[in-house]
């Protein structure tokens, strides 16, 4: 092999050398790899320290539920309301004395002793794009009350926050989006979906393809066709020949390009990371288990992502089964096809988590950015109402079988133990391991604390 005698002595000509040789062995970019974009951007971050604090949660799954579902409909009936306030369904005992959801949810109804309901969350934020990124980053926006789209100065999401502060030495992406990116009609994508100000290193690898789908495929973590192993471990062999060779090897840029690809080849090459994205793994009747709609087997595969050690993962509830929860017409139909699928996916989730032995070490956290109003409109449907609403916690060190915080008669206001959207990301903190005083910096160079609320102490 002539090439490898003739060495360039520039980092930029190791670079066009590398290019030319790995293509005459049948490579195009990377190997012959499809590489996600995040894994560039990943090689120029810092690293965190890695060090846990405390809490027994070694992953976080949050669902988000984009639009806001009613918690009079779902987690905090309200059977004494007036006539005018009232959900048209009917409240439901679960296997937890004393607590009671809508008759919608009859799954759900049968797994609580795996789950707290938390009926008390409050904040003042009407409008959904400010709104979804208080609820994905635990900060309230610098812009209240609009539909706000996501800027580099934004604060990062929990994920990537997660991966700053406790970053993995697993071969596996740190924190992984599972379906599409939110957008408010034809703009730009929401605030708060991204690692904001700690720059493109810090974003999710995102999974965009629908589970249920026959054609599913992860882009970015199977091998090219015609790519077996063993090339692959030969390719692997001559990039180490590359670098083994000096004095162009010391020169940072090489430096980053072979740490660039050392992650590519340890992602690409582990068979645990591949294995948890093929659902054909599982067994026909766990799959049914779970429902065959898009958010039943995307919380699947959130379980075989916590299963392969992936910290956090994030699920959109983006207009997943053709609908979402902003429900200003028609709530009670919509609800109607929105919650089977609900209720059946995440009973399975909750259920097969514990039945593995991973529920205490996963934090599971659903909410929407607020909830609905307590009256009807005039279009048969709830407007947006951040006063009061519902959301749900399991595993990671809370205790199932309770009901934290209370509403008022019309589940329109918190009448015990209120808690704000930053309490929540305090606490998720917390339980995930980290200080929620721990501070990340900014570009301009200020400390900015993770979270600015409180532990929730009464949960756990």
């Amino acid at each position: 092999m002539t090439g490898l005698r003739q060495t360039q002595t520039t980092a930029a000509g190791i670079h066009r050398y590398s290019r030319r040789r790995i293509l005459e062995v049948g490579s195009s970019t990377a190997f012959g790899l499809t590489l996600p974009q995040w894994l560039a951007a990943a090689d120029t971050r810092p690293s965190g320290s890695g060090d846990r604090t405390f809490g027994s949660a070694r992953s976080c799954v949050v669902i988000f539920l984009w639009g806001g579902p009613g918690q009079q409909d779902l987690w905090d009936p309200k059977p004494q309301a007036p006539l005018s306030l009232r959900s048209e369904f009917s409240p439901i005992d679960t296997r937890v004395p004393g607590i009671q959801i809508t008759d919608q949810l009859p799954n759900l109804a049968r797994q609580t002793k795996r789950f707290t309901i938390v009926r008390s969350v409050t904040h003042r934020d009407f409008e959904h794009g400010s709104a979804a990124y208080t609820a994905l980053t635990g900060q309230p926006h610098p812009l209240p009350g609009t539909n706000t789209t996501a800027r580099p100065d934004d604060f990062p999401t929990y994920g990537s926050v997660v991966t700053k502060l406790t970053p993995t030495s697993d071969p596996v992406p740190e924190f992984v989006v599972l379906g599409p990116v939110m957008h408010q009609g034809a703009r730009p994508p929401l605030a708060g979906q991204n690692a904001g100000f700690l720059g493109p290193g810090f974003d999710a690898f995102r999974v965009a393809d629908n589970p249920a789908s026959d054609s599913f495929d992860v882009e970015g973590i199977a091998l090219q066709d015609g790519l077996s192993d063993q090339r692959f471990a030969d390719r692997r062999r001559l990039l180490a020949s590359l670098d083994q060779q000096r004095p162009a090897s010391d020169h940072p840029q090489v430096k980053g390009m072979s740490k660039l690809y050392d992650r590519a080849f340890g992602l690409l090459g582990s068979m645990e990371l591949r294995r948890a994205f093929d659902l054909t793994g599982e067994s026909d009747t766990l799959r049914d288990a779970y429902g065959r709609s898009q958010f039943g087997q995307t919380l699947l595969l959130a379980r075989r992502l916590v299963e392969a050690r992936v910290p956090l993962v994030t699920i959109n509830w983006s207009k997943l089964n053709t609908d979402q929860w902003d429900t200003h017409k028609n709530n009670y139909p919509r609800l109607r096809k929105l919650l089977p699928p609900f209720d059946l996916g995440l009973a399975a989730f909750l259920r097969d988590l514990d039945d593995r032995g991973l529920l205490d070490s996963t934090l599971v956290v659903c909410l929407g950015e607020f909830g609905r109003t307590p009256k009807i409109n005039e279009n048969a449907g709830r407007d947006h109402w951040p006063d009061c609403y519902s959301m749900v916690l399991a595993g990671g060190g809370i205790p199932g079988g309770q009901v934290y915080g209370a509403s008022n008669r019309s589940a329109s206001y918190p009448v015990r133990d209120d808690v704000a959207p930053w309490d929540i990301a305090a606490t998720m903190y917390h339980l995930n391991g980290i200080d929620p005083s721990s501070h990340i910096v900014n570009p301009a160079g200020l400390p900015r604390p993770v979270a600015r609320g409180q532990v929730i102490s009464g949960l756990f």
